[in-house]
């Protein structure tokens, strides 16, 4: 099976994107990204699959993947159950961290870590307990304060202890998956994602009707355009409540493509169970309650 193309949203003004998940997300599925990525799970168990490994993973467990190595986290919960926060992410593009090799001097240990990262790289629990705060503190940090903890955060996957997961004989083939028109299509479509890309301008890209298109696009994704795109919505704005606290609902309403408070705020009471100021509180609530533990 291909695995899907996840377009990574690097935020203007930033090096790297660093955000939490619950689960059921949209990323849960077998998919790929250029970029490397710090994968850290904080809740839930179940089974992982990264390039041709695969194995049993639960709280505590901290991942490092490099640009276009096929994964997927799979949690053991009950169908209609969902989860605030399942995973903490950070992902950062190549060109940002192999600039940053050439030009600073005391990253000459990370190249050879992030070589072995193309294949996987799990990471042993004393490591993973010392990141853990750190990523947390990441996801709403600003300016100067997020390469701080970031080159910590790189600093101990040096020094810490893995394992590598993927096989010396693994190679996949992503010739296809990166071609496939479904695939161009959702890069087309979160590329523009806050203003209104029809389903002809879609179909126009992969050369088909818009009648052959959507159905090709709800066997792809299990959905339809209209609701993929208000999902990929609300995960944007999510990141933004949580990344600034400070930032009014009907400001993130507007920069995420909604052109009404109260459309925006139904969609996110139907995705997310509660409203965005909820969602926010309890967030807030449950940093608190990890930082006094």
């Amino acid at each position: 099976m291909q695995p899907d193309l996840e377009l990574v949203h690097v935020r203007k003004g930033e090096s790297f994107a660093a955000w939490m998940h619950g689960y059921p997300f949209r990323t849960v599925r077998w998919h790929y990204h250029p970029e490397y990525e710090i994968h850290l799970i904080v809740a839930t168990s179940g089974r992982y699959f990264i390039g041709d490994f695969a194995g049993t993973f639960s709280p505590g467990q901290l991942i490092v993947t490099g640009p276009n190595l096929p994964q997927n986290w799979i949690s053991d919960v009950p169908a209609d159950e969902v989860v605030p926060v399942r995973s903490i992410v950070i992902q950062f593009p190549e060109h940002f961290i192999q600039s940053a090799c050439e030009t600073i001097a005391e990253m000459q240990g990370v190249p050879a870590l992030l070589e072995r990262s193309r294949r996987g790289l799990l990471f042993d629990q004393g490591t993973s307990t010392i990141v853990a705060p750190l990523m947390r503190q990441l996801v709403e940090a600003q300016g100067l304060r997020r390469l701080v903890l970031f080159w910590d955060i790189l600093h101990h996957l040096t020094t810490g202890e893995h394992e590598v997961l993927a096989s010396l004989s693994y190679e996949p083939n992503l010739s296809q998956a990166g071609d496939s028109g479904i695939n161009r299509a959702l890069a087309h479509l979160r590329e523009h994602l806050t203003r209104q890309v029809e389903e002809r301008e879609l179909a126009d890209i992969v050369g088909q009707s818009p009648s052959v298109f959507s159905r090709a696009f709800k066997r792809h994704t299990g959905t339809t355009l209209v609701r993929y795109r208000n999902q990929l919505r609300i995960d944007l704005a999510c990141k933004m409540l949580l990344t600034e606290p400070g930032l009014a609902v009907a400001t993130i309403c507007y920069e995420v493509g909604f052109s009404n408070l109260s459309n925006f705020n139904r969609h996110f009471l139907k995705l997310k169970g509660m409203s965005p100021s909820q969602f926010r509180a309890n967030f807030a609530a449950n940093r608190d309650l990890v930082i006094a533990d």
